[in-house]
């Protein structure tokens, strides 16, 4: 069994694992920037980087083009009311392009959006907002706005 196959199927139960603890808790058990960057590379063909590559978490190749992207996750779950957020996009960083896996409840990818890196750091530091400003936080509604889907199911 190839490496790659094995981790698909530590994921499958690690997402088992992960719904169970939610629905026992209600509090995440924090697999989602993993699952986000394991499913955007088996549905778009990324070549994941080590872990801990400064800036990126993948690459991906066009007609001899390289790509470096950061690949953010959000898991959406129904009924919640507030804000959904994207982890920090770090724009000091090496990188071309960003990419939000959004899952659904059952870690599963639903929707692939991808915005670039002159949009983001546009976003980013427009005045208005400490968490966007100083965290480089962004809400799921914003990067749609700004970005393209890329992948639906």
């Amino acid at each position: 069994m190839s490496g790659t196959n094995r981790v698909f199927e530590i994921l499958a139960a690690a997402k088992r694992l992960a719904q169970e603890y939610h629905q026992l808790t209600d509090k995440p058990l924090g697999i989602t920037g993993e699952v986000a960057e394991y499913e955007a590379a088996r549905i778009l063909g990324l070549e994941l980087t080590a872990a801990r590559q400064t800036g990126f978490d993948a690459i991906e190749t066009k007609d001899g083009i390289e790509r470096r992207l950061q690949i953010k996750g959000r898991r959406l779950i129904d009924g919640r009311k507030r804000s959904q957020q994207l982890g920090s996009i770090k724009i000091n960083n090496e990188w071309d392009a960003v990419l939000m896996v959004l899952l659904n409840q059952n870690f599963d990818a639903v929707e692939i959006y991808e915005a670039e890196r002159e949009a983001i750091i546009s976003a980013l530091i427009a005045p208005g907002s400490k968490a966007r400003n100083d965290r480089g936080a962004m809400a799921v509604s914003k990067f749609k706005s700004i970005g393209r889907l890329h992948w639906k199911v």
